[in-house]
């Protein structure tokens, strides 16, 4: 056991967990209201939503997932850069007009916006399947992190007690996490992403300059690995493209989104975040710095012991610490998101939709921090269960966006368009899902699959071959269900909403409030 590395994560680690529960009153809020607790009151400005963007985009996929890739198979693992840059100019276009029409309407979820652009409840409740369900892995690859950060620091064992770190940490993290809602990863988000920043200029630095420079490091890589084989052009595109036409439609990309202050926040913020694209591509170059190093797979968590194991070996115990700390930390921000992100979906489009019709502001609040609770101790049972899972984490992320790059028609084309029949979209939902489950199911949940067409194989991401046999279908059926005339959903939207010409209800009892907190004024 590395007893220094220890005292220092558990001393930062004790820090953030002060900072989750004071930020109950950072920006106070009635938290017994799910738009309070779960998108803290759409209040976070530039900088704020930086950070928690930051925080809730870069998580143990970052950290420990992509080097892995990129220290077992190599450059392919290099498509997490790509990916990255395409997305943020498709978050400058699209999300401030889902911010717009979510302010308009007081939506709280990509499936609230389905339901009212569509008038469609079922069709709103794959959206929130799916985004649940696409979800879940993606915690419990945040899960694998810590698992490895704990391994790290030599604390090992079998059992109860050894999951026992694991644990306590989620204990921790679902406390504050009920008591503050989003204020909490998005304080802890801003100590999260500086001791990322410390970690990793550090690493890019001192780890070459031990391994006798970045030279030295790419002549340690078997040539093999330093580019894709042509054989992997296909799955390194389209890894990239599906990756980024996902990324934002996770539910808690899009809470990140919406608690964000107005449209020029978002824009701001699509031309800032890029700089963790270069985070991005510098941590990856820890995987060739692990093969230069030496570093071996670990028999329980594979090629995911890469980073930690490289830190352990190049820096004293007290800086090990530090970094350590910035990844466990960098995974809890993410799960935190996480879970409010499907609890605010399961609470407002099927428990409110389906179960409680009359539910009170403040019900929706109870029922969104229980199911919070479950969302996450649900994931830390899954990954207990699973142990040998932990060895290709990678696979977690990339199954969700099987899932949730599904509902890309019905919430992106939607933002645009109401061409799209309600049921049509729905069929090509239930084709992309089930097709893209068994294509992971039969590589074994793996990421890649070798599509024939006639005598072509094409080796490619799952999610974004079944993405396209959605898009068929919807477009298909459209055609057929207009042409007998089968009667389409009220839009409740209107042109105004997507462009922030609409003032939302929300803003203008918000604007009363301020007035009267000036001027003493009280209404009854």
């Amino acid at each position: 056991m590395h007893l220094v590395a220890l005292t220092v994560v558990v001393a930062l680690f004790a820090f953030v967990t002060v900072l989750g529960f004071v930020a109950a009153r950072w920006r106070r809020g009635d938290l017994d209201l799910l738009h309070e607790w779960g998108l803290a009151g759409g209040r976070f400005g530039t900088v704020v939503t930086w950070f928690l963007l930051g925080g809730d985009l870069y998580t143990a996929y970052t950290f420990i997932a992509v080097p892995a890739l990129v220290f077992s198979a190599g450059a392919i693992g290099f498509f997490a850069v790509p990916y990255t840059i395409i997305v943020y100019p498709l978050v400058f276009v699209l999300m401030p007009r889902l911010w717009s029409v979510s302010r308009a309407h007081g939506y709280v979820t990509p499936a609230d916006f389905v339901r009212g652009r569509y008038g469609s409840s079922t069709l709103a409740l794959a959206v929130a399947v799916a985004g649940i369900l696409a979800t879940m892995p993606y915690i419990a690859l945040q899960l694998v992190g810590i698992q490895v950060v704990i391994a790290g620091l030599g604390i090992t064992g079998t059992g109860f007690m050894g999951d026992l770190p694991l644990i306590i940490a989620f204990v921790i993290l679902a406390a504050y996490t009920y008591s503050s809602g989003l204020r909490a990863p998005a304080m802890i988000a801003l100590v999260k992403d500086a001791l990322i920043f410390i970690a990793v200029i550090a690493a890019i630095t001192i780890i070459p300059a031990r391994l006798g420079g970045y030279g030295h490091i790419f002549a340690a890589v078997p040539t093999a690995r330093l580019l894709p084989a042509p054989k992997q052009y296909a799955a390194y595109a389209t890894l990239a493209l599906g990756s980024a036409l996902a990324l934002f439609l996770y539910p808690h990309s899009i809470t990140g989104v919406l608690s964000s202050s107005g449209r020029d926040v978002i824009k701001r913020n699509a031309a800032f975040l890029p700089a963790y694209s270069i985070l991005l591509g510098l941590i990856a170059l820890l995987g060739f710095m692990a093969v230069a190093a030496g570093i071996k797979p670990d028999a329980v968590y594979g090629a995911q012991w890469a980073v930690p194991a490289l830190f352990n070996m190049m820096f004293p115990q007290w800086f090990a610490g530090v970094a350590f700390a910035a990844i466990a930390i960098g995974a809890l921000v993410p799960a935190a998101i996480m879970s409010i992100a499907t609890a605010n979906l399961f609470t407002r489009n099927i428990y409110r939709e389906y179960f409680r019709p009359n539910a009170t502001p403040r019900q929706e609040a109870r029922v969104a921090k229980a199911a919070s609770l479950v969302v996450k101790f649900g994931a830390l049972a899954f990954i207990l269960a699973l142990q040998n899972a932990r060895q290709e984490a990678i696979n977690f992320q990339l199954l969700g966006g099987v899932w949730i790059l599904q509902t890309f028609p019905a919430v992106i084309f939607g933002l645009y368009t109401r061409w799209f029949h309600r049921w049509a979209l729905l069929a090509g939902w239930v084709v992309g899902m089930v097709s893209g489950t068994a294509m992971a199911a039969s590589q074994h949940f793996t990421a890649i699959y070798p599509l024939h067409v006639g005598s072509l194989a094409i080796a490619g991401y799952s999610a974004f071959f079944a993405l396209i046999g959605n898009i068929a279908v919807t477009v298909l059926l459209t055609l057929v269900l207009d042409a007998v005339g089968v009667a389409r959903g009220t839009d409740e939207t209107i042109a105004a909403d997507y462009t922030g010409a609409h003032v939302s209800v929300l803003d203008v009892a918000r604007d009363t409030e301020r007035t009267q907190s000036r001027t003493g004024t009280v209404t009854a």
